[in-house]
């Protein structure tokens, strides 16, 4: 009789699809290479179709592999829903979750809300983690996190969407700028300028290249920004100008000294932004609970800096 596929194997291939690489997959999972690679061979006769394509210049999924991806995921959050679903049963709602949070907006709105949640729900204890967007959608699908902060649009129709804000990102230059004193500037006067972005693994790069694309300014390649930070003291530098969001340089650049920030006067440039779970999780209806402390929470200290949505 052919042995059917373990939750646990799942899990060791959709960390493997992701990094597609043993070792580090290995590590990420806490077990030997040896024991992931058994598991995966398992894994693909239990099945009866091979997942990945080895060879010298490394690892890739099979189109097996890449079509069965989807599905493996989708089973691993209905595994997730119903282990909720038995907690909440057997000792009442969880008051520990786990939330993802993008590098670009996690860490200049969450102090604004954390305290206010903690003082309302006294044993509600948050695990954040940072990550780019596409990985946190991945993980809330698969069970690694229970609810995340994510851009708009989000297409899948699994997942329960519920709107927080629409967030402007603002146009920055160094002081020696010709824009420089200028409170706000015509996006066709951008042509043929040359934009400092996050690396492209980043969902702000795409962000930014979309707004370029739009007004005809230059992404520059040859100089990309690890984090907001980064690409701040590039602009101070003079290496570039830059798009940051409203969030970032309202907490973070109170009274910018050695960089000017202008507004566009002939279009809005924003993203919007939205707290994601999966709709079967049976933590829902706290999970739509928060989302409304959290809109409360942010109409009372970002008034002006962003636009509360629903």
């Amino acid at each position: 009789m052919q042995k059917q596929p373990t939750i646990k194997q799942l899990e060791y291939f959709a960390c493997l699809a992701e990094t597609l690489n043993f070792r580090q997959a290995a590590n990420t999972l806490g077990i030997s290479q040896p024991t992931l690679t058994a598991q995966i061979k398992a894994l693909e006769e239990a099945l009866g179709i091979p997942l990945l394509e080895r060879s010298r210049s490394g690892t890739l999924l099979s189109p097996e592999g890449k079509a069965i991806f989807e599905q493996t995921l989708a089973v691993l959050g209905s595994m997730n829903n119903l282990m909720e679903s038995a907690t909440q049963l057997s000792k009442g709602p969880a008051t520990t979750f786990r939330v993802g949070v993008p590098p670009t907006v996690g860490p200049y709105l969450l102090p604004l809300v954390l305290p206010e949640l903690h003082q309302k729900y006294e044993q509600l204890k948050l695990y954040v983690r940072e990550d780019v967007p596409r990985k946190l959608e991945e993980g809330l699908r698969r069970g690694d996190y229970d609810l995340i902060l994510s851009p708009l649009p989000l297409l899948d129709c699994e997942l329960s969407v519920m709107s927080l804000f629409r967030e402007p990102l603002k146009f920055v230059v160094p002081q020696d700028h010709r824009f420089a004193g200028r409170h706000d500037v015509d996006s066709k006067e951008l042509a043929g300028e040359r934009v400092l972005t996050l690396e492209e693994h980043h969902h702000f790069h795409k962000e930014v290249q979309a707004i370029c694309n739009q007004i005809g300014a230059d992404v520059l390649r040859d100089f990309e920004g690890t984090s907001l930070d980064t690409l701040r003291q590039m602009v101070v530098m003079g290496v570039g100008v830059a798009f940051l969001p409203g969030l970032y340089v309202h907490t973070e650049l109170p009274n910018p000294e050695a960089l000017h920030v202008c507004e566009f006067s002939d279009m809005s440039i924003e993203r919007e932004h939205a707290l994601v779970w999966r709709s079967g999780s049976a933590n829902r209806v706290f999970f739509r609970e928060l989302t409304v402390h959290f809109r409360r929470i942010i109409k009372t200290h970002l008034k002006g800096v962003v636009t509360l949505l629903g």
